[in-house]
């Protein structure tokens, strides 16, 4: 019998407040690190896998999820990445209504920078190729194509509500209790 990698055993991260650093992309760290971090004493262990290492005197079950010792604030203003835009519009483009993979996505300057739009939270929306070609060099109320929402900066809270509405592929078992996406509560 194979046993699994032990890439495979990633630690979901907590902050001291037991709330993940991330949802999107979830706060997860490398097995090494994990185990790094717990013998510096950063890192409080919640959770473990059955997967057990071992050194020549220790055996030592690995974590999946452990919790920082020393709160991390979080930052008030969310840097303007293309990602954190995305992540603002939700992955849908804001004139046809679609959702998409990231790499389907592009962004659209609602006052283009060719006529003096400037790249800042408040001119610039999420858009699919497609809708983005159609809009072209002008205007949105001279193409009829509006966005349908009024782009603005959004806060780090609301960031991570809208990463709880992308959950990965993989969740472990032991993560659920500290994560919060849409999923019926057990009676």
């Amino acid at each position: 019998m194979r046993t699994a990698s032990l890439a495979a055993f990633p630690a979901l991260v907590l902050n001291a407040d037991y709330q993940p650093l991330s949802y999107f992309p979830l706060s997860l760290w490398h097995w090494q690190e994990t185990v790094k971090a717990i013998f510096l004493d950063r890192v409080a262990v919640v959770s473990h896998y059955d997967r057990v290492i071992r050194s020549p005197g220790r055996q030592f079950r690995l974590p999946s999820v452990v919790a920082l010792k020393e709160y991390v604030p979080q930052n008030r203003r969310p840097p303007f990445t293309r990602f954190n835009l995305f992540l603002r519009d939700r992955f849908t483009c804001q004139y046809c209504g679609h959702g998409f993979p990231a790499q389907e996505l592009t962004f659209d300057h609602l006052v283009p920078r060719s006529r003096g739009g400037r790249t800042s939270w408040a001119n610039i929306v999420t858009a699919c190729n497609r809708c983005n070609l159609s809009k072209g060099n002008r205007l949105p109320q001279e193409c009829g194509m509006r966005p349908s929402h009024a782009p603005e900066m959004p806060t780090m809270w609301q960031l991570l509500q809208n990463g709880r509405a992308f959950p990965p592929n993989y969740l472990h078992e032991s993560w659920r209790d500290y994560l919060y996406w849409d999923s019926e509560l057990e009676d």
